[in-house]
């Protein structure tokens, strides 16, 4: 671990950003990150933590200005005193070779035109690489762990898994050695396992490089593992730093004990209201025997038998791959399986489903800003279902929905507001009201917290239990996250490859899993104790 003594490779002082209009987002940040050192900014969405971390690539977002402070890059003279004071021509010198980045996505960051030789060589090419671009090329990706041959070289990014898209973009961030790398919730959205080993990837490689590092997340869990030191954010403001002992062992400020006791821990009990189930009480509310799907050659489902009773709420567990949201849309009616046989209360589920059928079953998508239609308002992106699977009026169709608002703690004001004018909590619980609007039997959940921050996502999981409990809804809760485990659901069903490898109530899972996919999964989940 590198010591706090050493002098920084950046250092960030009295940062002060501003709207276009006047408003300031940061007041007065400062940081300071050494050679070989993980600082983490953590902070939910809004807090200024991202634009903090730009700040050290000299960037500023479309409707930001830099009103105050300096940012001081020690080593090298072209940066002089302070970052932000170069003209723009010597920062894009700079970005990529001195200081580089690594956005969230790692579908959105790579060109999909270009093979992945290409693209990791673009870097050294423009910053005028004077080595063997081709053996650097070979050389980084393996010290990202990936693939050297000659045909991986040539493959495109559609043809890698996600983790190995990130791990290629961490490979062009590090390409040309930079001194200074921000790293912006690079494992969002991977599923636990390859979170791991992108984790160990930017540890080892930060570690052997002696590059600072600034890594931009919401999710103390992957903090405790991973970074040195930690900066905690809100409202545009550093309220608490210190080592991650200091700040995730024994934290001093009302929001970073806040933090804290959001994030969803596998080894913390959980208290939870009792719902009642109907499980082993008459017929399962669904039911899927023999469910099958394939594409092409690959088999996607092979034969998954699963129930879901009255009332509770079943966790479908699995990495990305393992069929967990073709089976979720399969059961939805989204799309068709190839093989197996649906019931819904015990009456076969037809194809096409009749409107009951779809009143029955609803779907909540995993993206809160792209499960709405943007040029609705959430009045009428709410009052769809009930327009085309009901008979109500319109009258009872207004009633209906400022009701269900209600319902997910959202006040009437909400009905002629569009999406863009929510937060993605807001968003994601618009999409809620939207899928209970028809009073379903059944909700299917699909990631619905993966994109959330840890308080937001929180609130939607007291959302879920309250839905559970004052309606009696039964849940299928699609995730990757073993974590959120005793926080929503009665049993769990781990996929890997298309079928059912363990399945029991949460607390034997948990306690004494049986199947070795099972115990890898826990073994790779994030954990807020600290090993440092």
């Amino acid at each position: 671990m590198t010591g706090t003594d050493m002098s920084p490779t950046i250092e960030c002082t009295g940062l002060r950003v501003a709207t276009t209009g006047g408003r300031e987002v940061l007041h007065g940040v400062g940081y300071a990150v050494a050679p070989g050192e993980i600082l983490a900014l953590v902070g939910e969405s809004g807090s200024g933590k991202t634009t903090a971390a730009l700040a050290a690539l000299g960037h500023f977002r479309t409707g930001l200005v830099h009103t105050g402070g300096a940012i001081a890059f020690h080593g090298h003279t072209e940066t002089h005193d302070d970052l932000l004071g170069l003209p723009a021509a010597t920062l894009r010198g700079i970005r990529g070779r001195l200081v580089s980045y690594v956005p969230q996505d790692p579908a959105l960051s790579l060109n999909p035109l270009l093979r992945i030789s290409t693209q990791v060589c673009e870097v050294l090419e423009a910053h005028a690489y004077d080595g063997d671009a081709d053996a650097r090329v070979r050389e980084v990706l393996a010290d990202v762990g990936l693939p050297t041959d000659d045909a991986f070289l040539r493959r495109y990014p559609h043809q890698l898994s996600g983790g190995q898209q990130q791990r290629v973009g961490i490979a062009a961030a590090f390409a040309c050695r930079p001194d200074v790398v921000v790293l912006d919730e690079p494992t969002t959205g991977l599923d636990v396992t390859t979170q791991d080993l992108v984790l160990d990837t930017v540890r080892d490689l930060v570690t052997r490089s002696g590059t600072a590092a600034l890594y931009i997340t919401h999710d103390l869990a992957v903090v405790a593992g991973l970074a040195d030191r930690v900066a905690v954010m809100q409202a545009g403001e550093v309220v608490e730093t210190g080592t991650v002992a200091q700040v995730v062992g024994a934290p001093e400020h009302p929001y970073t004990r806040q933090l804290i006791a959001a994030v969803p821990d596998l080894h913390r009990a959980v208290e939870k209201d009792a719902v009642p189930t109907g499980k082993g009480a008459g017929t399962p509310l669904l039911r899927v025997a023999g469910a099958g799907k394939r594409y092409g050659a690959k088999t996607v489902l092979d034969g998954v038998d699963l129930e879901l009773w009255p009332g509770e709420c079943l966790m479908l567990l699995g990495e990305s791959g393992s069929g967990k949201t073709t089976l979720a849309r399969g059961l939805s009616g989204l799309l068709d399986l190839d093989a197996g046989e649906l019931s819904l209360s015990g009456e076969p589920l037809a194809t096409p489903r009749t409107y009951a059928q779809l009143r029955s079953v609803q779907y909540v998508f995993q993206s809160p800003f792209a499960s709405l239609n943007p040029r609705r308002t959430i009045a009428s992106s709410l009052e769809v279902p009930l327009r085309h699977l009901t008979d109500a009026g319109p009258d009872a169709r207004r009633a209906r929905v400022l009701d269900m608002l209600d319902q997910v703690q959202l006040d009437s004001s909400f009905a002629a507001r569009y999406p863009g004018a929510l937060s993605g909590g807001e968003r994601q619980r618009a999409a809620i009201a939207r899928a209970l609007v028809t009073a379903p039997d059944v909700l299917v959940c699909d990631e619905v917290t993966s994109a959330l921050d840890v308080s937001v996502q929180a609130a939607i999981l007291d959302l879920l239990a309250m839905v559970r409990r004052d309606l009696g809804t039964a849940m299928l809760f699609v995730t990757h996250n073993i974590a959120l485990a005793r926080e929503v659901a009665d049993r769990i069903a781990v996929l890997q490859g298309g079928r059912i490898v363990e399945h029991g109530p949460v607390a034997d899972v948990l306690a004494d899993p049986q199947h070795a996919y099972t115990r890898e999964l826990l073994e790779h989940t994030p954990s807020m104790s600290v090993a440092r």
